[in-house]
This record gives C-alpha cells, sequence and structure tokens, in this order.
C-alpha cells in the first residue's frame, strides 16, 4: 500500500469515522452537556489561535468564558473546566476504540516483516537448518508492569472492546448507546489502586486478550513452520510485575506477593475449565467421559480456592490420555480443537505468566547489615569488613533466618518473602517465579546479598532455582558491569549456581532511569555499548548471555518503534531472546487486543530472528562508534548542564505537573524513592519525571541535546559524516526517529508565557532553544521537510490526539497560573490539575 493509499484509508477509517461519531456525544446524559460539546470546537479553535498569537492561557479562557461561553462566576468556571475535562475523556476513549478497530486493516500491508515473510526470507535463502535451530530455543517475553501511567478500568476496557466490534460493523444506534455508557461510567480509580487491584486489572486483559492470543500466535507459527513437531512453547512469554516489584513500593509485601501469585493461577484456571467445558461439549464419547469429568471437577476446585492447586502433570496428563483415545477409537473427531487447548495447557501450565521479584540493592544491603549486627560481625555498617570478608560471609555461612528475629519492617518482610517464594514455586510451577531482580546494581554485591539471603533463607546452595537479575541503570552501574559480571564468574559457589540455572545469566538495563541520568543520546549508546561488552564477558566464560530490557512508552523510556530498535541491534550483542517490560498505557495501547498483540508479537520474534541471519548482521565502523561518542558526549554535556542548572528542581516542582502525579489514583507506587524532604533528581522516579515533560509538551529527555551535538559537527564542517552515520547505521537512525516522535509531540506555544516569567524565564528558553535546535539539525540529517515524514499514520494519529486534547492543555496551564497566583479555589484549581492527567496520558498513548 501506497503512502497516500494509506493516508487515504487512514482518513475513511479513523478520521471520518471519529468524527461522525463524536457528534454523538452531543446526546450523552450529563448536566448540560450538549452545550459543553458545541463549545469544545470553538474551545480549540481560540486555544490553537491564542497560543500561536502569543496569549496566555489564563487570557484565552478568561476571554472564552466571557466572550463565548457566557461563564462569569469563578465557581461556575471552575465546573464548566470539570465538564469539559470530563467531555474530552471521553473523546479519548472514542478516538482510541476508532483507531483499534481500523488497525487490522491499516497494518495488513505493513512494511515490517511478517512470520510468513521472514519464512518466505528463509527458503529463498535455502537456511532452513540455520533457523529451525534459531526457532528452537528463541524467545520473545513482554513483561507486563503496573507503573502508573495505567488506569481504564476493566468496566471501560468492555467499553472499548464493545465499541471496536461495532465501529467495524458501523452500528451507528448501537455505538450511541454504548457512548452513552461510557458517559456514565466513572473512568478514574475513587481511591489509589493497591498492588492487587492493578494485579486483577492486567489479570483482566490476561484472561480476556492474551490466553488466546498466544494460542493462536503459535498456532500461527506453528502452522507456517510446517512443523507439526514444533514444540517451542516459549517463543512468546508472558512475565508479570504487579505484585512483585517492590522497588518504591511499600505496600507490596510478602502476603501482597503471594496474594497475586494466586490469583494469576486461579485465573488460568477459569481459562482451562472455560475451554474444558466446550470441548465437554463435542467430546460427547463415553469413554472419556471419566477422564474429562475428573479433570473438569479438579479445575472447578482450584479457580475458586487458593489453598487448592492442580500440577501441570494433573492437567497435561489426562489431555494427552484423551487424545490417544480420541484418535484410536474415535477417528480423531475434534483433535484439532484439542491439540489448540493442549498448547496453550503447555504454554501457561499453572502460572500463566511469570511473576518477577523486584527490590533496590539499598534495601538488601538493609537487610544484610541486619542480619550481620545481629550476629556480632559488625556494629554498625558493612563498612567495617573487608569485601573479602564479606563476600566469604555471603557465600559460606550457613544460617537460618527468621522474620520474627527482627524489628524492622523492610527486613522482616525481605525475609518472609524470600522463604516464600519456594511454596510460589510448589503451586505455580517453577516457571510462575523464578526471577530475582535488583535495580541500582553497581558492585558485586548487588548480585551476592540476594544469593547470600536466598542460602539464609531457607534455600540450599545448590538448589536456588531462581535468576538473580542486576539491573544495571544508571552511567555508574553501566561502566561498572564487566567487572561486576566478570567477578561473578570468577567465583566457584556462582558459577556452581549458574550450572544448575543451565549456564545461562539474565541482566537488565535500564533505559527510563538511564535517561534520566544520562540523557538520550548517551543512556542510550552506553546501553548498547554495554551489550556488547557483556556478551562478550559472558561468552569468554561459557555462560549464555540474557537481556532484559526495561523499557518505557515514550522514546524518552526506551520506547518508540520497539521493532525497529530490536532489528537494529548489532551482531556482538547476544540474540537468543528478546526480553522487556511493556509498561502504563502502552499495555492497552500496543498489546490490548488480540489483533495488536499478535501484530507486535510478530513483530518482535521478526525482529529478533532476523537478526545475524541472511547476511544482514549489524556492525558499527570504528569510524562510525567514535562519531556517536562524540555525540554522546556533547549531548551528554549539555543536558548535564541542564540538569545541574539550578532552576532545573524548582521548575518542575513549581512549573510542572511533578507534583500532582503522586495526588493522582493511577497506580499504588509513591512518585520518588525515600523521603527526603528536599526533592533530588536521583530519588525521582523516571515516570513522573519524563511524565511531567510530557504534560508541559516539552518532551525534554526524549531529545535534548541533540540539538547541540549535531550543530557542533555542523560548526565544523563535519555534517556529512552524521547525514552518513543516519543512512549507514540501522541503530543510530532508530534513535534519531524515536527522537523526532518526541519533538512531534512538542508544543512551546503552550508554555511560552514563561518568557515573561521573571523566574524562569531564562530557563524555559534554554530549553525553546534547544527543541529549536533538535528539530533543524535532525530533519538536516534525515533530509527530510517535517518531522516523522515516512511515518504518516503515526503522524496522523499523534496530530489529531494533540488537538483533542488541547483544550485539556490549556485548562492545565490556566489552572497551574492559578495555583502560582494562590487564588481562591487554590485547592479545586489542583484538583483540575490533578484531573486533567488522565487525557492527556491516554491521548498520548506513551507519555510517561
Amino acid at each position: 500500500m501506497q503512502r497516500s493509499e494509506k493516508l487515504e484509508e487512514f482518513k475513511k477509517s479513523v478520521t471520518n469515522r471519529f468524527n461522525v461519531y463524536n457528534s454523538l456525544f452531543l446526546n450523552l446524559p450529563y448536566r448540560n452537556i450538549e452545550n459543553v460539546g458545541m463549545l469544545i470546537p470553538l474551545l480549540f479553535e481560540q486555544c490553537e489561535k491564542g497560543l500561536k498569537s502569543g496569549k496566555k492561557p489564563q487570557e484565552i479562557l478568561d476571554a472564552f468564558f466571557q466572550n463565548y461561553a457566557n461563564v462569569e462566576s469563578e465557581q461556575d468556571r471552575i465546573d464548566f473546566m470539570f465538564r469539559i475535562i470530563q467531555y474530552v475523556e471521553r473523546q479519548v476513549v472514542l478516538y482510541d476504540s476508532v483507531e483499534d478497530a481500523a488497525f487490522p486493516k491499516l497494518h495488513q500491508h505493513t512494511t515490517s516483516l511478517s512470520i510468513k515473510d521472514y519464512f518466505q526470507l528463509v527458503n529463498e535463502n535455502k537456511s532452513w537448518d540455520k533457523i529451525a535451530k534459531k526457532l528452537s530455543t528463541f524467545s520473545a517475553r513482554i513483561v507486563l508492569t503496573a507503573h502508573p501511567t495505567q488506569f481504564y478500568t476493566p468496566a471501560v476496557l468492555d467499553i472499548m472492546e464493545e465499541l471496536r466490534t461495532l465501529i467495524l460493523e458501523d452500528r451507528i444506534n448501537d455505538i450511541d448507546l454504548t457512548l452513552q455508557q461510557l458517559g456514565l461510567t466513572s473512568l478514574i480509580n475513587a481511591q489509589k489502586p493497591t498492588p492487587l487491584d492493578e494485579a486483577k486489572n492486567i489479570i483482566y486483559i490476561l484472561r480476556n486478550v492474551y490466553y488466546d492470543a498466544m494460542g493462536e500466535l503459535f498456532a500461527y507459527i506453528k502452522n507456517n513452520i510446517k512443523d507439526d513437531d514444533f514444540d517451542n512453547y516459549n517463543i512468546m512469554k508472558l512475565g508479570f510485575w504487579p505484585g512483585g516489584d517492590r522497588d518504591g513500593n511499600p505496600f507490596v509485601t510478602a502476603d501482597m506477593t503471594k496474594a497475586v501469585a494466586d490469583e494469576l493461577r486461579l485465573a488460568l484456571m477459569k481459562c482451562y475449565y472455560n475451554d474444558l467445558k466446550r470441548l465437554r461439549k463435542k467430546l460427547s464419547f463415553k469413554s472419556l467421559r471419566s477422564l474429562l469429568n475428573s479433570l473438569r471437577d479438579n479445575l472447578y476446585i482450584a479457580m475458586f480456592d487458593s489453598q487448592r492447586s492442580v500440577d501441570y502433570g494433573d492437567i497435561i496428563g489426562p489431555l494427552l490420555n484423551i487424545r490417544e483415545i480420541l484418535v484410536n477409537d474415535y477417528h480423531s473427531l475434534y483433535v484439532k480443537e484439542l491439540d489448540h487447548f493442549i498448547d496453550k495447557v503447555r504454554i501457561f501450565k499453572t502460572h500463566f505468566a511469570t511473576l518477577d521479584i523486584r527490590q533496590d540493592h539499598s534495601k538488601h544491603k538493609l537487610v544484610v547489615e541486619s542480619v550481620l549486627k545481629q550476629k556480632g560481625l559488625i556494629k554498625e555498617e558493612l563498612d567495617e569488613l573487608t569485601d573479602k570478608e564479606l563476600t566469604r560471609i555471603l557465600l559460606k555461612e550457613k544460617w537460618t533466618l527468621k522474620p520474627t528475629d527482627f524489628d524492622d519492617g523492610i527486613v522482616k518482610d525481605t525475609i518472609q518473602n524470600i522463604a516464600q517464594l519456594s511454596d510460589i514455586q510448589k503451586k505455580n510451577g517453577e516457571e510462575g517465579c523464578n526471577r530475582y531482580i535488583i535495580s541500582n546494581s553497581e558492585d558485586i554485591f548487588s548480585v551476592l546479598f540476594v544469593y547470600g539471603l536466598f542460602r539464609w533463607c531457607g534455600w540450599d546452595a545448590d538448589k536456588i532455582n531462581f535468576d538473580i537479575v542486576p539491573l544495571f541503570e544508571t552511567m555508574k552501574g553501566m561502566e561498572n558491569s564487566e567487572a561486576v559480571m566478570q567477578s561473578l564468574f570468577d567465583l566457584p559457589q556462582y558459577i556452581a549456581h549458574l550450572e544448575h540455572r543451565n549456564r545461562t545469566h539474565t541482566m537488565m538495563l535500564g533505559f527510563s532511569d538511564g535517561t534520566k541520568d544520562g540523557g538520550y543520546l548517551k543512556a542510550n549508546w552506553s546501553i548498547l555499548k554495554t551489550k556488547e561488552t557483556l556478551s562478550k564477558v559472558c561468552k569468554k566464560n561459557g555462560v549464555r548471555a540474557i537481556f532484559f530490557d526495561g523499557r518505557g512508552g515514550p522514546p524518552a523510556r526506551g520506547g518508540g518503534k520497539t521493532h525497529r530498535f530490536y532489528a537494529a541491534q548489532t551482531k556482538d550483542v547476544a540474540n537468543h531472546e528478546i526480553q522487556l517490560t511493556i509498561q502504563g498505557q502502552t499495555i492497552t495501547s500496543t498489546y490490548g487486543n488480540k489483533e495488536q498483540f499478535m501484530h507486535n508479537s510478530e513483530q518482535l520474534l521478526t525482529a529478533g530472528l532476523s537478526n545475524n541471519l541472511f547476511g544482514k548482521e549489524h556492525v558499527i565502523s570504528r569510524t562510525s562508534r567514535k562519531l556517536i561518542e562524540e555525540l554522546s558526549e556533547l549531548s551528554f554535556a549539555k543536558y548535564d548542564a541542564l540538569k545541574n542548572h539550578e532552576m532545573f528542581i524548582p521548575y518542575l516542582e513549581n512549573r510542572s505537573t511533578l507534583k500532582y502525579y503522586t495526588k493522582a489514583n493511577i497506580g499504588s507506587r509513591p512518585g520518588k524513592r525515600g523521603n527526603k524532604k528536599k526533592l533530588e533528581l536521583t530519588d525521582l522516579r523516571a515516570i513522573s519525571f519524563v511524565g511531567s515533560w510530557s504534560q508541559l509538551k516539552q518532551n525534554v529527555p526524549g531529545y535534548f541535546g541533540l540539538g547541540t551535538a549535531i550543530k557542533a559537527l555542523k560548526d565544523d564542517g563535519r555534517i556529512s559524516e552524521v547525514k552518513r552515520l543516519y543512512k549507514e547505521v540501522p541503530f543510530f537512525k532508530a534513535l534519531m526517529l524515536n527522537s523526532m516522535m518526541s519533538l512531534s509531540k512538542c508544543y512551546f506555544e503552550l508554555t511560552s508565557y514563561m518568557k515573561e516569567d521573571e523566574a524562569y524565564r531564562d530557563f524555559w528558553n534554554i530549553l525553546h532553544e534547544e527543541y529549536k535546535l533538535s528539530k533543524e539539525m535532525l530533519l538536516l540529517i534525515s533530509g527530510y521537510s517535517i518531522l516523522m515524514q515516512d511515518e504518516e499514520l503515526s503522524r496522523e494519529s499523534v496530530k489529531i490526539r494533540e488537538n483533542i486534547v488541547l483544550p485539556l492543555l490549556v485548562i492545565q496551564q490556566y489552572a497551574l497560573q492559578k495555583i502560582g497566583q494562590n487564588a481562591d479555589h487554590k485547592n479545586l484549581y489542583e484538583k483540575i490539575v490533578t484531573r486533567s492527567l488522565y487525557g492527556n496520558i491516554n491521548a498520548s498513548r506513551n507519555s510517561a
């Protein structure tokens, strides 16, 4: 499909349909909603014109209230703004539904490699033996997280699913009725969700989307391979963080982890029960009755009683017996349907998704310190011991810890949690929970603390069925990572542990905190170099390296076009698996329905499988590396100067929505680590950090420093070198294209009033100048006339979404101005800011 055809299809399937259905909002059952609905197009026009002419949000809205809305009192104006927010939120839901409904048609001619295309290439290149070996072991794992950027409730997700179906059939009257239901359904949480609430919301998607989608994806791959014996049931895997991610979340306790593990298993048993129930209607044969009824009864009990579980063998065994009888005695009737169910059981076993445990290194240090004080080996701090002695203690001392022996809550809970993980494995299977991730890993003790705690919490050293995964996320962590891993490999006890784990080591790289720490280009370049280095050190020690990427939704946190990113990895990066986190609204926007899940999972797999095959190995030459390094350091210097600017933190605290993220009932986790009175960048969560820049429409972490870096080479007469880098190095091009997405979502006109702000005008000007320069330089090296020139569908989607929420953004800035002026009703203006976060986050779909 040519570009013009794609745009025409987008116009018909998305733009026109949205405009038609959007008119139905005038029938929404709200008080005075007709008035709001008719005035919003006018408000958008006034906002757009006003901002372009340099007016302040306060001026724009005051004039609008007076000249068009005829709203006089401040209280009435506040009420009117809340109604606009409600209206726009639902417009976003409708647009999401329309665009999702059009997804299959818009992506049926995608330029990305499909599974079918992939196997056709394999056959053409006659490299089937090579790919067959790769297929038997390769996998992609998407790890679902509950980071606080996802807040659509199951009720709203049901409405969106219904809307998608109705839109495809163009059932206008039913769409009208469903939009009325949407109008009366709350889009936000009445109170902060607990980690269990977050887990249940995502388990809802597991049950209603991924359970069937994973089965269909496996069948699709198996059918295209044309190998009936294909048995890589791990080719696509699911991970799960809600309830296990303790890093910075005091509400994730040992009891919570157990409850979520139970919830995952119970939900899966319900899926199995429903599949079996459907099969029993077809398998109505006498000799199968006893087997079917026994399995049905076991599943029925296990899906309601968390104390009763069914082993994997007790599910798959009867199903294989049923299959044998079906083939031998009943002419293989319905064997295809049975095989599909068996495949799903082999994929999900008894765990559904692997529950990861994550905690910050500092918490483990606290626990080990407490233990050693209790044992009388130190008085206060670990520094009293040499590294050699501390290592000996962690590897060799045989103690048994009890939570009741300690007073500190974190210490007690950490011990209790590690001790209970074996029980979770007994119920959910080893795959149900077998990874322990350590945030802020910067030295060997990040891993050894956890190894020692496992030994002291009841695990035999040779039976620790857990991967201990260091998360290298800061610049320091990445710089130290090679030495850390080599030091671990030099320890006989740790190598013995790896023997038990198939000499495989997973290492996690954090894009979010890396970007916050080092800036966009330096962080991404450092992550690639770290992967290459760690691949080399693992290979040298006979260890299979697996990389797990902590990627957020937007480019600033490692997001953007995921397929393009993985397809651009160099040949020196170990390519056994692709693992990445799927966060926030990206869960529903990228993997939220069966068609999206199948498409994007397919893209992930082909990106990984095609790497290093067909002679397309990506190699970055020494000259190109030197150039990227130079650009990286130049951009970092610009970014580092910004984050050390005296107004950097005050600007975020006083001119952005930063403090309001913690007030929104979006996620259970606090917005920053620790309880320091003075805000420090190191304590700030990447989500609220990046999200605040997104709400300002400035998106600083997604590009800042690029313009300065490229211009420095341009001024030096070397712009042709950067253009060649963009053209010839897929990794660099992928980063630049993702940065264009960040730039395309910027709208500095929204905050141009800050040019008159005595305290912050100089700082705002620094941001604005770098934005203009980065846009100019990226257009220069790409040869584009507009940002995202070759991504017309994404570009059109961004444009429409930004237009929908423009009134919301102006209202948000209006409220922030009022708060800064200590106006009356300050508490209501703060509620407006908080409430406006939701629609803006959802409209961007990858804003934080």
